[in-house]
């Protein structure tokens, strides 16, 4: 407990220091400063803007997953998606670049995430479309229980997921 004035100031300049000077910028603080002198009346500076805001995501992802499928462990890179789990064209720039916007799935579950095949509960329990067929199910998960390492801010994502593709409200 803080009891003089002068301990408060301490604790407080603790605080600003580790925000400021050791924590790494948040995916959306990175994506302004890296964009705010970049045009967005021509074309190519649009076009820059949305490879800066995919590198970044990407990059905060790779972080978040350790470089790794959320599902399967596979580590190779060139297998690996950076999959928004509610879609760019629907997210607002915030959203664009969340890393709890997204998983890091392999190219195969990427897939059937992306079509709607799949989901996650908010518990990152996974749900499966009837119109995936159950020979595809047994490929995809090899007999497995499936749960994906989630936090409560991909929540709000999953539900828009789940909602955009026919899955119901309760798993």
């Amino acid at each position: 407990m803080l009891s003089t004035l002068a301990e408060l100031g301490d604790a407080l300049a603790k605080i600003f220091h580790l925000v400021t000077q050791e924590l790494p910028p948040s995916a959306y603080q990175e994506f302004l400063d890296e964009t705010h002198s970049l045009p967005t009346t021509t074309d190519a500076g649009r076009t820059a803007i949305v490879r800066t805001a995919q590198g970044i995501f990407r990059r905060h992802l790779d972080r978040h997953w350790n470089q790794a499928c959320a599902i399967t462990g596979i580590q190779d890179r060139e297998l690996l998606r950076a999959s928004h789990i509610k879609p760019w064209a629907a997210s607002d720039t915030y959203e664009r670049v969340d890393p709890f916007n997204g998983l890091l799935l392999s190219a195969l579950w990427d897939a059937a995430f992306d079509q709607g095949l799949v989901s996650f509960s908010d518990e990152g329990s996974l749900l499966v479309s009837p119109a995936l067929s159950a020979r595809a199910v047994t490929a995809l998960t090899e007999g497995r229980t499936i749960v994906v390492s989630v936090q409560d801010r991909h929540a709000p994502y999953l539900q828009d997921h789940r909602a955009r593709n026919g899955f119901s409200a309760s798993p």
